[in-house]
């Protein structure tokens, strides 16, 4: 796998091998509910050093083609599937990042990326696509999913298929980040789209929307409501 970034910005790369992977699969299915992927993923030199001084400015190189990867898998198996960066060289290993921005933290940290990989695909949903077992209880569907949080500015498939299916965005403007989409050009419904400044604050809108109450009634000042009086 090879990593680089498109002309936006964004982090994409190439797979090769993908028949071999896709081969060994298919030779093993349905004996298998997760799929976890390790490799080593080619970045140009001195990325990985970019990437932790950074400060969280950098977007991260490997995440792209991860993405394409697992998303692939996951399409065509029908099953959650996870991929953990194997380091190139003892030389990257050995390297020091010193304090990093929190949320690469554990990237930082960690030789063997596979074992957040493992913990997270041991709680992983199930994926159904029959469609006469969406019907079963115990199925979470899109009609489930309450609403979205997302960091501000952030445009994907999550956020895409809740603009069409009517399901609430709570977007957190503290949650910095590198994309500069401005979300209120989306064709949203009146009230769909909700801006908060802070977590805190999403999680207040959370708990009304739970409660069944619209966010725009617990803000201050209220609105004036007209009163129509009929003599």
């Amino acid at each position: 796998m090879e990593a680089n970034y498109v002309g936006s910005g964004r982090a994409a790369g190439k797979v090769r091998g993908l028949n071999a992977l896709f081969g060994a699969l298919q030779e093993r299915a349905n004996s298998f509910d997760a799929v976890a992927i390790t490799s080593q993923i080619l970045v140009p030199a001195g990325y990985h050093s970019d990437y932790f001084e950074s400060n969280g400015e950098m977007v991260n190189p490997w995440g792209g083609v991860e993405a394409m990867l697992t998303h692939a898998v996951s399409t065509i198996f029908n099953v959650p599937s996870a991929h953990a960066p194997m380091l190139e060289t003892q030389e990257i290993a050995n390297a020091d990042p010193g304090i990093v921005d929190p949320r690469m933290a554990a990237e930082g940290v960690s030789l063997a990326l596979i074992q957040s990989v493992l913990k997270g695909l041991q709680r992983s949903p199930r994926i159904v696509s029959d469609l006469e077992g969406m019907n079963h209880p115990s199925i979470i569907t899109a009609a489930d999913v309450s609403c979205l949080v997302i960091p501000d500015g952030c445009v994907g498939l999550p956020v895409l298929a809740a603009l069409e299916q009517g399901i609430p965005v709570i977007s957190v403007k503290e949650n910095r980040n590198l994309m500069r989409n401005n979300l209120a050009d989306l064709p949203w419904a009146k009230g769909q789209l909700i801006p908060v400044d802070n977590y805190w604050e999403a999680a207040g809108v959370i708990s009304a929307l739970r409660a069944g109450i619209d966010p725009a009634a617990v803000r201050r000042p209220i609105p004036l409501s007209p009163v129509h009086w009929h003599l």
